[in-house]
């Protein structure tokens, strides 16, 4: 595991070994109770963000992301990014790979941010635009919270 410097600020496209490694943690923490997540959604001028804070002690994995993304980590959280993980506190934001699938461990409350360029319309247009796997995503189990913002603009 290495700290996080400075100068890492992107998150690369992982190997499909990697991603299978994620997959099968995805499996375990399948069998686990699931905390309700709040997400928050904003479609804005050509750009989709998504928020969600996953409490501390949470182990979580995304979903195999699609399109290039800026992430935003406030917290302090280990990331598996591929072959390697990262530990990172405070404040970052990265430049993120298509290709890849991370797996989480929150050391404290860890708020994450999602942005990409998107032309949907609607959150269910621009889930399905970032990932193959918007089915599994915390905004669309049936005890999901979301709070969704489209300006229109």
């Amino acid at each position: 595991m290495n700290a996080l410097t400075t100068n890492q600020q992107t998150i690369p496209t992982m190997t499909d070994e990697a991603v299978d490694a994620v997959r099968r943690v995805e499996g375990i923490i399948a069998t686990c109770p699931q905390l309700p997540v709040l997400t928050r959604h904003i479609l804005h001028g050509g750009m989709y963000s998504r928020t969600v804070t996953i409490p501390k002690g949470a182990v979580f994995t995304g979903t195999l992301i699609e399109v290039p993304t800026i992430l935003i980590v406030n917290g302090h959280a280990t990331i598996f990014i591929g072959e390697e993980s990262i530990t990172v506190e405070g404040y970052h934001c990265f430049a993120a790979a298509v290709g890849r699938k991370q797996a989480f461990i929150l050391h404290e409350d860890t708020t994450f941010t999602m942005i990409f360029a998107t032309n949907a319309e609607t959150v269910e247009e621009a889930e399905e635009q970032f990932t193959d796997e918007a089915h599994i995503l915390a905004s669309r189990l049936p005890d999901s919270q979301n709070i969704i913002t489209i300006t229109g603009e």
